[in-house]
């Protein structure tokens, strides 16, 4: 299976975070499914946390560093995705998830994500 991991789903991943449902967990370990992290998420982690809204256990330069060492693979912003992302309807007004779900679109990915916005536009999600 070919997963998109949303923003909170990656630092509860790294971070082992209970708020991760054991299920979601199974899905992103195995090494048959390819896990892909937008870089948008890692501009958000880096927005949210210099401004105070996200609390990081350690420095910016280490959570990016454990998500790459945790065998995700980085999904460029190209822009075909930047397109569509101008074509999506405006259920979700958050600009980093609007970016994923229109990467998910392009790159037919199913999106791990608790955010139920995201079914509005026609993906595949994958949560509980």
């Amino acid at each position: 299976m070919n997963l998109l991991i949303d923003t909170h789903a990656i630092i509860w991943f790294i971070s082992v975070s209970e708020n991760l449902p054991i299920q979601v967990r199974k899905l992103i370990e195995p090494p048959s499914n390819n896990c892909f992290v937008s870089i948008a998420s890692y501009w958000e982690i880096g927005i949210k946390s210099s401004i105070g809204r996200l609390t990081l256990k350690t420095d910016l330069r280490t959570v990016f560093q454990t998500i790459d060492q945790s065998g995700f693979e980085l999904l460029p912003i190209t822009t075909e995705h930047v397109l569509q992302n101008a074509d999506l309807d405006f259920h979700h007004a958050d600009p980093f998830d609007r970016i994923i779900i229109a990467q998910a679109i392009v790159e037919n990915l199913t999106v791990v994500t608790k955010d139920s916005e995201f079914n509005k536009y026609g993906i595949k999600c994958i949560w509980n």
